[in-house]
C-alpha cells in the first residue's frame, strides 16, 4: 500500500485541534480497524448534517465546524478522520446528473446546478480490499423524512439527493461493506485520486465566477434552509400523493 493513502494534505488537515480533540474524546484509537471505520463513518453520517458549505474543497476542519456538508465536504472530513485513525483511504472522483438534486434544491434556484455536478465517494482498506463509502452522505434523519414523504416508493428513486434502486432500505449503514445513496445517478467516473487535494487541481469545482459568489453568498443558505425544512417536517407524515421532481 502507498504511504499517500495516511498523509495529511491542506483539505485533510487531521492535525487540526478540533479534529484531534473529538477522536480523543471518543476514544476511536482504542477500536479495532473494524470499528475505527464505523465510529468515523456513522459520525459523519449523522451528526454533520446533510447541507450546502461554501465550497467542495474546503478543509476537513471546516467541514466540522459547519457541523454539515454534502458528498464532497463530508468525504474530506470522513478522509480526514480515517488517516488520522491510521486507515488508509483514497478519492474516487465522479460527476452526477443534476436531477438527483431536485427537491433538494428548490426549483426556483436550481438553474445554478450544473447539468453534471462534481461528485465523490471515499474508499477504505478494509479486510484486504477497497470497499466504497457512498451512504454517508445523508444523515439518518433526513433520508427517514425523505422516505416518510415518498413511502409508497419501495425501489427506484432519484432526486432530493438520493439516486437509489431500493428506497425503503439503501443499506447505508456500515457493515464492513460498500454503501451507497447517490450512485445511481453517476454520469462521468474520473477515476481514483490519493486525496481531494488533487482531484480539485485538476477539475476545480463546481461553480465558478458571478454563480460562485451568488451561490456562497445567497442561495446555499436558501437551499439550506429547505432541506432542514424536509428534515424537520416530512417525519410528521407520509404524502401518499407525492412525487420525486423531474
Amino acid at each position: 500500500m502507498s504511504v499517500n493513502y495516511l498523509v495529511k494534505t491542506k483539505i485533510l488537515d487531521f492535525d487540526n485541534h478540533n479534529i484531534q480533540s473529538l477522536i480523543t474524546e471518543r476514544n476511536w484509537k482504542a477500536l479495532d480497524d473494524y470499528n475505527k471505520i464505523g465510529a468515523a463513518y456513522t459520525f459523519v453520517k449523522d451528526e454533520i448534517k446533510f447541507g450546502y458549505n461554501r465550497s467542495d474543497d474546503i478543509t476537513a476542519s471546516e467541514v466540522l465546524a459547519d457541523g454539515y456538508g454534502q458528498c464532497n465536504t463530508k468525504g474530506n472530513l470522513l478522509m480526514a478522520l480515517l488517516r488520522a485513525l491510521n486507515i488508509e483511504c483514497r478519492f474516487h472522483g465522479f460527476t452526477i446528473d443534476q436531477q438527483l438534486q431536485k427537491g433538494a434544491i428548490p426549483s426556483y434556484v436550481f438553474w445554478l446546478a450544473p447539468k453534471y455536478i462534481i461528485h465523490s465517494w471515499v474508499e477504505v482498506f478494509f479486510d484486504g480490499k477497497w470497499v466504497n463509502l457512498e451512504g454517508f452522505i445523508l444523515d439518518d434523519a433526513y433520508l427517514s423524512s425523505i422516505q416518510s414523504k415518498f413511502s409508497r416508493f419501495k425501489d427506484n428513486f432519484c432526486g432530493y439527493g438520493i439516486a437509489t434502486i431500493c428506497l425503503e432500505n439503501p443499506m447505508t449503514e456500515w457493515v464492513g461493506k460498500s454503501t451507497y445513496i447517490q450512485k445511481e445517478g453517476i454520469h462521468d467516473d474520473f477515476g481514483l485520486y490519493n486525496s481531494p487535494d488533487v482531484f480539485y487541481s485538476e477539475k476545480g469545482t463546481n461553480l465558478s465566477g458571478v454563480k460562485r459568489w451568488l451561490y456562497q453568498s445567497v442561495i446555499r443558505h436558501i437551499i439550506n434552509m429547505n432541506v432542514n425544512r424536509l428534515r424537520n417536517t416530512c417525519n410528521q407524515g407520509s404524502d401518499k400523493n407525492a412525487q420525486p421532481q423531474s
